[in-house]
């Protein structure tokens, strides 16, 4: 699943050709959306919030997620598109440009001013201007018996932080995923860590957390059985959700975190 950082980017290249054009054509490939058309209408802006995109179009905004597999894509008219055109959600043309919007988890229209019924329930943003330390650390101290690995994923916590920031953030705090928050210590350096790491990565294509941008970019994540960067220990590869349905792969150096 795509991190915030990701999906910052993708907004900002969005915005970047978007931003004040008109839509020339809209084409909603999803049922409830089928005969929606919006040609005529101005993008204002297109923002990210956490892991969710906003397209502001007029009076409406176009709410996405990228889920899993998601991803958007943008083309000069008559170039042939990367990836099979029964996977697009959404297409959106301009004079100049068309937006695709492939294999989207989340596609859904509502009213410009109800954007707080798409979001509202996420946490500070770590790459919005909304960002406040204090509220995400008052949100990630709520649950004292959660799992850190669990409690740093919930967007309700903090917005935008994915596996990959999960287990590099345990790591690099030297905690289990399974620690309760309330064992954790110096929470507040959890917080900060979150949002300097994902700060320092949201320009970059290639995400690193090690401070190396080639070879090993990640201490823990995706490393099973290989020897951890600092102590030489096998990392270890475990599941760790709330359900089956939500179940991530977890990584940890039994040495290093406890």
């Amino acid at each position: 699943m795509p991190e915030g950082d990701t999906v910052y980017r993708a907004a900002k290249n969005l915005d970047a050709v978007l931003h004040g054009a008109v839509l020339t054509k809209s084409d909603f490939r999803v049922p409830e959306f089928a005969t929606v058309d919006l040609a005529g209408t101005v993008i204002d802006d297109v923002v990210s919030r956490g892991k969710h995109l906003l397209h502001h179009l007029g009076d409406v905004t176009l709410h996405t997620h990228l889920k899993m597999e998601g991803s958007w894509h943008l083309y000069r008219h008559g170039t042939k598109w990367k990836r099979p055109a029964y996977q697009a959600r959404v297409v959106l043309e301009t004079a100049d440009w068309v937006a695709v919007g492939f294999d989207l988890g989340i596609v859904e229209l509502v009213p410009r001013d109800d954007d707080d019924s798409v979001v509202g329930h996420l946490g500070p943003d770590l790459l919005g201007p909304d960002w406040n330390p204090d509220v995400a650390l008052a949100n990630l101290e709520r649950d004292p018996e959660r799992p850190i690995g669990l409690a740093l994923l919930d967007q309700r916590v903090l917005a935008g932080v994915g596996n990959v920031y999960r287990n590099e953030l345990c790591f690099l705090r030297g905690v289990l995923p399974t620690r309760p928050v309330g064992e954790v210590p110096q929470r507040a350096k959890v917080i900060e860590l979150a949002h300097r790491l994902i700060d320092a990565n949201k320009d970059r294509v290639d995400r690193t957390t090690t401070g190396r941008l080639r070879g090993d970019t990640d201490w823990v994540y995706g490393r099973a059985g290989r020897p951890c960067l600092r102590c030489g220990t096998k990392i270890e590869r475990g599941m760790l959700g709330e359900s089956e349905l939500e179940l991530r792969d977890t990584y940890w150096c039994p040495r290093c975190q406890s």
